[in-house]
């Protein structure tokens, strides 16, 4: 049996995919399909358009799109669809990705995106998670739990700065700060 894709993830660009490929990672730890791809707004908007009109029918029921610059493909995407659209502006040589934020937020009345930080591609798969998990008791359970670790992890990063100092803790290798599976 094909298993359905519930997220489809779309970049403007292959140089995108190390930001594009961290929403994938979250999805996959929730154990949820998805696709990716590339397609442009600019140089290719007929693959965009037969992406977005068809996802419905993959079985998509949220877009996660990535974009630079002029960072228009969340926007257009958005235009095509009445599924939730997540925009990742994705940093820039020329603004640090100022641009590709500016654009990505700045969606006309009626067309919204939710837009996550620059390369922020772990919230954009988190988001979309959340977004999965309204009408899924299974996935709101493994977010409960996932925040329920970070708040661990936090908790013991703290108490061990408090215990060793800042100095020690900076010089510590990151893995001696995590705290170790049972």
């Amino acid at each position: 049996m094909k298993k359905t894709i519930s997220v489809g993830i779309i970049m403007g660009s292959d140089s995108d995919l190390a930001v594009m490929a961290e929403a994938g990672t979250v999805i996959e730890e929730f154990d949820i399909s998805y696709e990716i791809t590339v397609a442009s707004a600019h140089r290719s908007p007929e693959l965009v358009h037969k992406y977005v009109t068809t996802a419905k029918e993959r079985g998509i029921k949220v877009i996660i799109a990535g974009a630079g610059g002029a960072a228009h493909l969340a926007g257009v995407a958005a235009s095509l669809t009445t599924l939730p659209v997540i925009g990742i502006p994705i940093k820039t040589k020329s603004l640090d990705g100022l641009d590709s934020l500016l654009s990505t937020i700045s969606m006309p009345p009626g067309v919204p995106v939710a837009t996550v930080g620059i390369n922020a591609g772990k919230n954009a798969g988190l988001l979309a998670v959340q977004i999965l998990a309204i009408g899924n008791k299974n996935l709101e359970s493994k977010l409960i739990a996932y925040k329920e670790k970070m708040n661990i992890e936090i908790k013991i990063k703290g108490e061990k700065l408090s215990e060793i100092g800042y100095k020690k803790y900076l010089a510590s290798p990151v893995d001696d700060l995590r705290p170790r599976e049972k």
